[in-house]
């Protein structure tokens, strides 16, 4: 699936307000630009993507159900 795939996903399945979604399509973008950019353009971008999914911290108590 390519971030394209990904946001029509998200869209169709009115997933925006699920923030580990969001992390998963800035990733794939980022994989899908990883050619054109400076190794350390890379890095930073990886490092806030990473810190971003760090802050959501355990989002998936109580709702496992819907989830998992």
């Amino acid at each position: 699936m390519d971030s394209k795939e990904l946001a029509q996903y998200i869209e169709a399945t009115n997933s925006i307000s699920k923030p580990w979604l969001l992390v998963q399509l800035r990733l794939k973008k980022l994989q899908e630009r990883r050619a054109s950019l400076a190794e350390d353009t890379y890095a930073e971008e990886l490092e806030d993507i990473y810190q971003d999914l760090m802050n959501l911290g355990e989002w998936w108590r109580g709702i496992e159900d819907e989830v998992f």
